[in-house]
C-alpha cells in the first residue's frame, strides 16, 4: 500500500470544510487541470452514487471507451479513488502527482479531500480518456469536485438524510445541496426521488435552463423475472434489461438511472448500443455493496450452508434499501445483521428498517475507521429498538456468537460502513 508523501502536511486539514475557494486556488496553482478533462459526467446523491458509476464505467468499457474514474472513499487502498483510462493509479505515479500538489498548496490550508481531488484532476488531465466519471465526495454545491464548469451531465442519485449537520435537516434542504452540480445548459438525469427532493431539482433545472430526465416524469423502470424494463415516456418505447450483476432491489434503481443516462443523452455523443448497455448491467463489480463474500479468514470460519456477504450502506436511506432485499429475496434463510459505524450516527434510525427481518444484531467497532462507533453503543440502541443485541469486540467474535446462536443455515450481513469491507479483507 503506498504512504502519500510526507502526510499529514501542516497545511492541510483532515476535518471537513466544505467550500470552493481553497481547492480552485490550489487547482490554479497546478495550472487548472480541472479545464483539461475529457467529457466528464458528475454525479451526486446520497446512495447509489459509487453502483451508478460502476454501471456507468462498464457500459462505457463494453463500448469500448477508455474511462477515468474519480470516486471515494476508498475501502483499502487510496489507489482504487483514481482510476486511469480503466487501471487503478500506481504507487509511483500516485506519489508523484501528491508530491506535486503537496508543494503546490503550501499556505492555501486545504483539506485532505481537497488536495487529493486537485492531485486527482492533476492525474486526469495528464492522460488519454474518453470520458471521466466524476464522483462528488459529500453534497454537491460546495464539494471540492464542482469545479467543472460544463460537465456533459449531471447525475443525481436518490436523496435521503446522511451529512445533516453540514447539508441540512430536511430533504429539501440536502436536494439543494445535491443539485448544486447542475450546470447551465447542461442535461441532468434524476435517479427515483422523494417528491421534495425532486422538486428542488426541478426548480434547479429550470432557474439555469438544464434539461431535466427525471424517474417518475420523464422515465420509470419495471421490475421482472428477466430483470427491469426501461420506459422512456417522452420517446413512448421499453426496451428490456438484464437483472444487473449486482444484487438487491436498490441495484435495479441504480441500474435504470444509467441506462436513462445512456438512452437520453451519452448515445447522442457516444458509440453505445442497447447491447452495449445490457452487457455493461449485466458484468458490473462494485465491491462492498450486498457483495457474497468467498474467501478469508471469516468465510473459513462458515458451517456448510452459511453465507456471508458484506453491504456498505451507512444510512437510513440505505438501511431501508438492502432490508427490502433481505425481505424480497432471502426469505429462505434467517439473516443475522453485524452493524459496525460512524460515530456520531443516528444508530436506531438505520437498525429500525431491519425490525422484523434480522434475527439479531451485533455491534462491533469498525477497526479501519479512527471514529467508529462503540460496539456497546449500537447494542444499546438496538436493544431500545427490541432487538436481541450483542457487543462483540471483533468481526470474528460476532460471527462465532452469531454460528452459535443460530440453529440451522443463515445468512450473515456485514453493513453499517464501507470501512467495514477493509475490516472483513483483513480479518
Amino acid at each position: 500500500m503506498v504512504y502519500l508523501p510526507h502526510w499529514p502536511i501542516p497545511h492541510v486539514k483532515t476535518d471537513i470544510m466544505l467550500g470552493l475557494d481553497r481547492v480552485q486556488e490550489l487547482l490554479a496553482r497546478l495550472g487548472n487541470p480541472q479545464n483539461k478533462l475529457p467529457p466528464v459526467i458528475h454525479v451526486a446523491g446520497t446512495n447509489g452514487k459509487g453502483s451508478t458509476v460502476a454501471y456507468l464505467k462498464s457500459i462505457f468499457e463494453h463500448s469500448g471507451y477508455k474511462v477515468h474514474r474519480y470516486i471515494s472513499p476508498h475501502l483499502s487502498r487510496f489507489n482504487e479513488r483514481i482510476m486511469l483510462s480503466g487501471q487503478e493509479i500506481t504507487d509511483s505515479y500516485l506519489y508523484e502527482i501528491m508530491e506535486e500538489t503537496r508543494l503546490q498548496a503550501e499556505g492555501v490550508h486545504t483539506t485532505f479531500f481537497e488536495a487529493t481531488t486537485a492531485a486527482a484532476f492533476l492525474a486526469f488531465s495528464r492522460a488519454p480518456a474518453d470520458v471521466l466519471l466524476l464522483e462528488v465526495g459529500m453534497g454537491g454545491r460546495m464539494d471540492a469536485t464542482n469545479v467543472i464548469d460544463n460537465p456533459l451531465l449531471s447525475v443525481i442519485t436518490p436523496i435521503s438524510f446522511d451529512h445533516v449537520e453540514y447539508l441540512g435537516d430536511t430533504i429539501a434542504k440536502i436536494a439543494y445541496e445535491k443539485a448544486g452540480i447542475i450546470k447551465p445548459g447542461c442535461p441532468c438525469v434524476s435517479s427515483w426521488q422523494m417528491s421534495e427532493a425532486l422538486e428542488v431539482i426541478e426548480q434547479k433545472c429550470q432557474d439555469v435552463s438544464a434539461e431535466l430526465f427525471a424517474c417518475g416524469r420523464d422515465w420509470n423502470f419495471e421490475v421482472n423475472e428477466a430483470g427491469f424494463i426501461f420506459h422512456d415516456f417522452l420517446n413512448k418505447n421499453s426496451i428490456q434489461m438484464p437483472h444487473p450483476s449486482l444484487l438487491g432491489l436498490h441495484q435495479i434503481v441504480n441500474a435504470s438511472a444509467a441506462v436513462a443516462s445512456c438512452m437520453k443523452y451519452l448515445s447522442k455523443s457516444f458509440d453505445i448500443s442497447t447491447s452495449n448497455i445490457q452487457a455493461g448491467l449485466a458484468n458490473t463489480f462494485w465491491p462492498a455493496r450486498m457483495q457474497k463474500i468467498t474467501s478469508g479468514t471469516l468465510y473459513q470460519m462458515l458451517p456448510e450452508g452459511f453465507e456471508l456477504w458484506v453491504d456498505g450502506a451507512h444510512n437510513t436511506g440505505g438501511a431501508q434499501m438492502i432490508s427490502a432485499t433481505i425481505a424480497n429475496l432471502w426469505q429462505d434463510k434467517p439473516t443475522y445483521l453485524i452493524n459496525g459505524r460512524t460515530g456520531e450516527r443516528d444508530i436506531k434510525g438505520f437498525l429500525e428498517y431491519f425490525k422484523g427481518i434480522v434475527k439479531l444484531v451485533c455491534g462491533v467497532k469498525v477497526v479501519s475507521e479512527p471514529k467508529g462507533e462503540k460496539a456497546e453503543n449500537i447494542a444499546a440502541g438496538a436493544r431500545e429498538l427490541g432487538f436481541e443485541a450483542y457487543a462483540c469486540d471483533s468481526l470474528s467474535d460476532a460471527v462465532k456468537l452469531i454460528i452459535s446462536k443460530a440453529d440451522r443455515p443463515s445468512r450473515i450481513l456485514i453493513a453499517g460502513s464501507l470501512y467495514l469491507a477493509s475490516d472483513v479483507s483483513i480479518s
